[in-house]
Formats: structure tokens, C-alpha cells, sequence
């Protein structure tokens, strides 16, 4: 059994019904939490390149009504709120440099991710 004492729990890409962030202990990464996670993020990351595509058309086309424009906006929002988070999660995940090793035990911060504004805020565009 691995000693997780000392390893950062790992963001997963989901919440509770409650909308707090939800967490798994370090492991190799081959087990089927980590794989589901794994999956979700890429979906995410690949939905996220795929809102870009379309708000660039949205945007180069010049005309848009204000619903498309809230729309889009609402969500460019909740797609940055999952990369965000995507992000953090594989960033605590890196392995310290060799320099933060040997840095002052007091100095050092929460090793919990900071959860992304917004994130879990489910707003519908206005009809």
C-alpha cells in the first residue's frame, strides 16, 4: 500500500450535488476513477478548442443577435470554469523543482487547488 502522506490529492473534473470539488488519493493512475477523470478532462479540453472555433465564427460574422451573444458568453464562461480547472488539477500534480525542495517548511501554502471562480455556477441564459 502506497503512503499518500506526503502527495497532493487529485482534483477530479466533477463536484458534489452540492457543488464542493471532490478529490482522490494519489495512485498510479490506472484505476477507474482515474481513468473516468482522465477521460472527462479531455472531453472538456476538447469541447473548450470546439467553443473557440464557434465563437470565432460568431464573432467574425459580425452579426448576432444579443441571446447568441449571452449565450455564448454563458458558455465561454462555464468552459474556461472546466479548462480552470483542468488546469489546476494537473498543475498540483507536478512535481515540485529541485530548488522548492529545500524551501522553509513554514513558507509553505495549502496544497489544496484553488477551486476557479464560478466553478459549479450553472446560470442559464435568460429566455
Amino acid at each position: 500500500m502506497r503512503d499518500h502522506a506526503d502527495e497532493t490529492p487529485r482534483l477530479l473534473p466533477w463536484t458534489t450535488p452540492d457543488g464542493n470539488p471532490c478529490y482522490l488519493l494519489p495512485g498510479d493512475g490506472t484505476g477507474y476513477v482515474s481513468r473516468l477523470a482522465d477521460r472527462m478532462e479531455a472531453e472538456q479540453l476538447g469541447a473548450a478548442a470546439t467553443l473557440i472555433e464557434e465563437a470565432e465564427r460568431i464573432l467574425t460574422e459580425r452579426r448576432w443577435t444579443p441571446g447568441e451573444l449571452q449565450l455564448l458568453t454563458v458558455d465561454l464562461k462555464n468552459s474556461l470554469a472546466a479548462t480552470y480547472r483542468v488546469a489546476t488539477s494537473r498543475g498540483a500534480r507536478l512535481p515540485a523543482p529541485d530548488d522548492a525542495r529545500d524551501a522553509d517548511p513554514d513558507e509553505e501554502r495549502d496544497a489544496r487547488p484553488r477551486e476557479a471562480p464560478g466553478d459549479g455556477d450553472a446560470r442559464q441564459p435568460r429566455p
